[in-house]
């Protein structure tokens, strides 16, 4: 399953192993959570992708690294 998500202007596609959106709730007030963090910010203008599964989700950069943060 497949959502977008925006932060900070910029959409990206969430990519679900499960159909359960209680991770897509949890990961938008996860960003919400660090909206005033400058360095993730930053970091957020080169992500092209983010994969949920369970808890924590995996945020795809354009040069191949990834970022995992728990969203629970």
């Amino acid at each position: 399953m497949m959502k977008v998500i925006t932060f900070k202007r910029k959409s990206v596609p969430v990519f679900f192993r499960s159909d359960n959106t209680q991770y897509y709730d949890q990961l938008n007030a996860k960003l919400a959570e660090m909206s005033n963090n400058f360095d993730f910010r930053k970091r957020w203008k080169r992500i092209k992708s983010v994969e949920v599964i369970r808890d924590v989700a995996i945020f795809q950069y354009n040069d191949g690294t990834r970022l995992y943060l728990e969203v629970s």
